[in-house]
């Protein structure tokens, strides 16, 4: 299974190409917004998706964005050489959907509103309308694991083709929760970081890291086994819970190894042959520890590691998509985007924008909820 299309919509702007080139320029997609706090009356570095989109999609920044990514993404597709089979999927990674919009039918119109606007903030209908304009009829569904959700919606799409269910899966995630009330609880919880510049204060694999910034995301994949000029091979994938804590990371990482265990036998490939590993990369303390001690334990500290959520920010439920996309425009492109480092780091770290070597690459995932999940990618062809 390949990664035939590649959208994007992210901090940086609308377009994949906007993605690679904030990538490429090692400044974080973040800006000081204003109206967050307790009070609401504090400025916050967050990277929000600025306005854009087509609005006869939707009244709302997430729809469009939803839609924006995909249709991108069919597009970027169809340039490489693909051509839809018979049977056309549709996995959607979400968690807590329009999170801005619910907001205003609650507070702003009281739980009134017209039933064509009421149906808008349905998560069945982003997906709906795309089906519609593509004439797309394989299965479709929404999936959520927290922070994991993109890489188990990638999983998910591999399943469907690899069983037959469908010839070819288009893949989204969405994730446009960085509002003042969702980031206030991550500050709360010292996982998110707001009074200082994304750079500065989240470090993943650095000293002195105070965890993440927010950033929202709606990225997707075109996934077929047919494309003449693929980005990248998906070559397997696995995923566990760690059955701990609605939080914390199981102090002994045993289900995170189990995970990377699971993933590399699915894709058929040994420790000793993963050249990058594609962090989690929050820069929170027990993400840190997860993620060294496995390089460790089953990598042998061999792969060259590298995290961008310095550069996009924390995307939720929409991370992993945003590090995906970046692996698999490395692979055309040939450059690992990699944040640059600040401070004393562990020693495999990529310091900032580096020659792609080829080769194998893991992708990891922790969610909230102790969702692990690892993807697997490799060179097409």
């Amino acid at each position: 299974m390949a990664i035939a299309g590649v959208g994007a919509v992210t901090g940086y702007g609308w377009g994949r190409e906007v993605l690679w080139d904030g990538l490429s320029s090692g400044e974080s997609a973040a800006t000081l917004q204003p109206g967050y706090g307790p009070s609401r009356d504090e400025q916050a570095w967050v990277a929000l998706v600025p306005d854009g989109g087509d609005p006869a999609i939707s009244n709302s920044r997430y729809g469009r964005a939803m839609h924006e990514s995909a249709r991108e993404a069919i597009a970027d597709a169809t340039e490489h050489g693909w051509r839809p089979g018979r049977t056309v999927g549709l996995v959607h990674a979400i968690v807590l959907g329009d999170v801005v919009n619910w907001r205003d039918f609650y507070l702003v119109d009281e739980g009134r509103r017209r039933s064509r606007d009421y149906m808008r903030l349905l998560p069945s209908t982003p997906i709906s309308v795309l089906m519609q304009e593509f004439g797309f009829h394989g299965p479709s569904m929404n999936v959520s694991a927290a922070c994991s959700s993109a890489n188990v919606a990638l999983i998910t799409a591999k399943m469907w083709l690899d069983s037959g269910v469908a010839d070819d899966v288009v893949c989204v995630a969405t994730d446009m929760s960085a509002t003042p009330d969702m980031v206030e609880h991550f500050v709360h919880l010292g996982a998110a970081v707001t009074d200082i510049e994304p750079l500065e204060g989240s470090r993943p694999f650095q000293e002195d890291s105070r965890g993440f910034s927010m950033g929202e995301a709606s990225v997707a994949f075109v996934l077929s086994r047919s494309v003449e000029r693929p980005y990248a091979a998906v070559l397997g994938g696995g995923m566990t819970n760690d059955g701990y804590h609605v939080v914390s990371v199981e102090p002994t990482h045993t289900q995170i190894f189990d995970c990377a265990r699971r993933a590399l036998a699915a894709a058929n490939i040994t420790p000793a042959e993963v050249r990058y590993f594609n962090a989690h990369g929050t820069g929170t303390r027990q993400c840190d520890m997860a993620e060294r001690e496995l390089l460790g334990r089953i990598f042998g500290d061999r792969p060259d590691v590298y995290a961008i959520k310095p550069l996009t920010g924390h995307c939720q439920g929409a991370a992993a998509g945003v590090e995906i996309a970046a692996a698999a425009l490395g692979y055309e492109r040939g450059i690992v985007p990699a944040a640059p480092i600040v401070a004393p780091a562990y020693e495999r770290l990529l310091d900032g924008p580096t020659p792609f070597a080829g080769g194998i690459t893991a992708k990891l995932s922790l969610g909230m909820g102790g969702h692990n999940s690892m993807l697997v990618l490799g060179p097409a062809g």
